[in-house]
């Protein structure tokens, strides 16, 4: 079940019939400037905040945060540039996943708000299942906002402790002048816990900076199919360990490898995504995720967890089908394992079309 934040509360109460007329008068102009910003972000152990890639390093070797802003799902973007009202941006996103795990109840419902300069931003709803953190946030102003007020979004820490290795994405909406909501999406690499406090940072742009503690706990009703599917192809090395089923959507979990050198992260490997349909041919809507990569032994190592649509019950089978998202421009920063940055140039000669072949998974009987 859904759980509030702090059930002793005395916190004023929300004033939503203002705001929903606050929707009211400005939805109309909202969506003929087609406010909606799309901001990829990253996180990092210290607060910069660079355009495509977080990087983060081992001692034993170099690594690099890849792809989180390198693909977007279109349909991510689209549905959410059409949120209808204030104080349901899960279960109004028109993402399935989300919907579903929200009327499902098993998302939190946090409430926690807090109010500087004028502005009250709440903490709506988390949802933690095995692929994304995923926070939704609203945003009330005694004053008009401009268009893309929070600027990259929503930072995080978890038990008080930044993220070795995460990626992300925020999308902010503009209800009206007055009222924003906010989602974001957070890919963390590495051993999670199942639950723990997290630590939410968003800042304004005229210097606001609102702070957050909020109780996450991992969905339970996940079913994890083993895959242990491997394959070779011009010269990628694709593992895909297994997909994760639930209510808020499939998470693929895979690995990838290609022989490289440390000046040139741009290999095959490491644009991998995915192609899921079921056995009458209907594809699964993919939202991609973050990768994490390093450099050991003239080798580049990719890892990342990919998120999909939730599938109906009637599904029994799923065909997989690998391929690389090349993108036509890009760029980033390295970090060595002292911190020093370096940009990484885009050189999109070095790339080519890979043909990977497709492998089918059996859906298991339980989850019907």
């Amino acid at each position: 079940m859904k759980k509030p934040f702090n059930e002793k509360s005395t916190l004023p109460e929300f004033p939503r019939d203002e705001v929903r007329a606050a929707i009211a008068n400005g939805i109309k102009q909202a969506e003929e400037q087609k406010n909606m910003t799309q901001t990829p972000v990253q996180i990092k152990r210290k607060s910069k905040r660079k355009p495509l890639l977080y990087v983060a390093s081992a001692a034993a070797a170099f690594s690099i945060m890849v792809g989180s802003a390198a693909y977007v799902s279109p349909t991510f973007a689209s549905t959410l540039s059409q949120l209808p009202i204030v104080g349901s941006v899960f279960s109004n996103s028109g993402l399935p996943g989300l919907k579903q795990a929200s009327e499902q109840g098993l998302t939190s419902t946090i409430g926690e708000n807090h109010t500087i300069n004028g502005i009250s931003v709440t903490i709506d709803e988390v949802l933690y299942d095995d692929s994304n953190i995923t926070v939704g946030f609203t945003a009330n102003s005694e004053k008009a906002l401009s268009k893309d007020y929070f600027g990259a979004g929503l930072n995080f820490t978890i038990n008080g402790k930044n993220p070795e290795v995460a990626s992300g994405t925020f999308y902010e909406k503009v209800i009206s002048p007055t009222v924003h909501t906010g989602l974001a999406r957070f890919a963390v690499m590495g051993k999670m816990p199942d639950s723990f406090e997290m630590g939410l940072m968003l800042e304004g742009k005229e210097g606001e900076k609102w702070e957050f503690t909020v109780p996450v706990e991992k969905i339970k009703n996940i079913i994890d199919v083993p895959v242990n599917h491997q394959q070779q192809a011009e010269g990628i090395q694709l593992d895909v360990s297994k997909i994760s089923l639930s209510p808020s959507g499939i998470a693929l979990d895979y690995k990838a490898s290609e022989k490289g050198t440390i000046d040139n992260s741009q290999v095959g490997a490491s644009f991998i995504e995915f192609r899921i349909t079921d056995q009458n041919g209907k594809e699964i809507t993919s939202h991609s995720g973050g990768g994490e990569g390093h450099f050991e032994n003239g080798v580049w190592n990719f890892s990342s967890i990919k998120s999909f649509d939730p599938i109906s019950n009637d599904v029994q089978k799923l065909t997989i089908t690998p391929y690389l998202m090349l993108p036509s421009d890009g760029g980033g920063v390295q970090m060595d394992k002292d911190g020093i940055e370096t940009k990484i140039p885009f050189d999109k000669s070095s790339l080519k079309e890979v043909k990977f072949q497709p492998f089918t998974v059996e859906v298991p009987k339980q989850t019907k």
